[in-house]
C-alpha cells in the first residue's frame, strides 16, 4: 500500500470500536494536489473514518494529521484551511442564504464575502431564500458555496454530491478539478457514485469491514487491472499470479486481471475489459480474493 511523503492528510493506525463495528487499524495519505476517493458498502466505515478526521468523534488509537497539525490540539488552525461537505446538512433553517456571509464572517479570517456571493450565482441560490425552504440539492450547494468561500487547503466531502442532478453533479466535479490546479490544494471525497470517481480520482481507497483493503492510483488502475469473462477450464489454467481476485459463476468466471499486458502476452486472443471502480468494489466484495495490497 502506497505512503505518501508529500501530503496534506496522514491517518497512521486508526482504531475506533463500537458495539457492533470496528475501525481497524486505518492508514493512508492524501497527497498534495490530488483528489483521492475513497469508497466501500454502507457501514464499510467511511464516514466514521472522515468523523474522526474532523475530530468529530474520539478515538482509540492512532494518530491523525492536517498540514501536519494535529486536529486533537490544533483544531482552530485546521479549520481555518479546511472545507467540509458532509452527507448531514448543518445549517440553521431560519437563516436566509445571504445571512451566512456574516456569521461566516466572524469565524474564517481568509472568507472572501466576493467569493460567496460569486458561488451563490453561480449555483443559482437565491440569496433572500430561508434555508429551510431550499431543497436538499440546493442546501448541498450551499454547502459547497461556504466550504469554498474561506479558500480552504483541503476539501473533505462525505457524499456530498448524492443529492445532485446530473448537470450538478458535473459541475462540483469539474470545480473539484480546478481546485486541484493549486498543487498545494487536495481533495478527500467519499462516495457510492463510483462513476464520478472513475472521472476525477488520483487515487482510490477501498474499505470493507472497517479495513482499508485497496488503495492505487487510477493511472494503475487504468494500465494494469482488468476484467476478464472466461471458462471455468481456462481458469484452472491460469496462474494465481495473474488475478487478484476472481467470482465463479455456473456457466463462467469473472476475473479481475492484475496486469492485462502481461497476460495478453501468453494469450493475445483474449478479451479483457477495463476495469472501473464499481469492478474492483464488487470484486472485493462479492469475490474471492487471491492476493491483498
Amino acid at each position: 500500500m502506497e505512503y505518501f511523503t508529500d501530503h496534506i492528510l496522514s491517518v497512521s493506525h486508526l482504531t475506533k470500536t463500537y458495539k457492533d463495528f470496528k475501525l481497524d487499524d486505518v492508514s493512508f495519505t492524501v497527497p498534495k494536489g490530488m483528489i483521492v476517493g475513497l469508497i466501500g458498502e454502507n457501514g464499510a466505515g467511511k464516514s466514521t473514518t472522515i468523523s474522526a478526521i474532523l475530530n468529530m468523534i474520539s478515538i482509540e488509537s492512532g494518530d491523525i494529521r492536517v498540514l501536519d497539525m494535529d486536529f486533537r490540539k490544533q483544531e482552530r488552525e485546521i479549520k481555518q484551511k479546511v472545507g467540509a461537505v458532509l452527507d448531514e446538512l448543518h445549517q440553521v433553517p431560519h437563516l436566509y442564504c445571504r445571512d451566512i456571509d456574516a456569521i461566516m464572517k466572524r469565524s474564517y479570517t481568509n472568507w472572501d464575502s466576493n467569493l460567496f456571493k460569486e458561488y451563490l450565482d453561480r449555483f443559482h441560490l437565491p440569496a433572500d431564500k430561508k434555508i429551510k425552504e431550499l431543497s436538499k440539492g440546493m442546501n448541498v450547494k450551499l454547502n459547497f458555496a461556504i466550504a469554498l468561500s474561506h479558500n480552504p487547503e483541503f476539501l473533505i466531502l462525505d457524499e456530498a454530491t448524492s443529492g445532485l442532478d446530473p448537470v450538478m453533479r458535473d459541475e462540483i466535479l469539474d470545480l473539484l478539478q480546478d481546485f486541484v490546479l493549486d498543487e498545494n490544494h487536495s481533495v478527500l471525497i467519499s462516495s457510492h457514485i463510483t462513476s464520478d470517481l472513475d472521472k476525477i480520482a488520483d487515487y482510490i481507497i477501498f474499505m470493507h469491514e472497517g479495513r482499508i483493503r485497496f488503495m492505487k492510483s487510477k493511472e494503475e488502475i487504468d494500465n494494469q487491472y482488468g476484467v476478464l469473462n472466461c471458462s471455468s477450464s481456462f481458469f484452472e489454467a491460469l496462474s494465481p499470479d495473474d488475478y487478484q481476485a476472481y467470482i465463479k459463476g455456473d456457466y463462467s468466471v469473472q476475473v479481475l486481471v492484475r496486469s492485462k499486458q502481461e497476460l495478453l502476452s501468453h494469450f493475445s486472443d483474449l478479451v479483457i475489459e477495463r476495469a472501473t471502480i464499481e469492478d474492483i468494489m464488487l470484486f472485493y466484495i462479492k469475490g474471492v480474493i487471491t492476493c491483498q495490497d
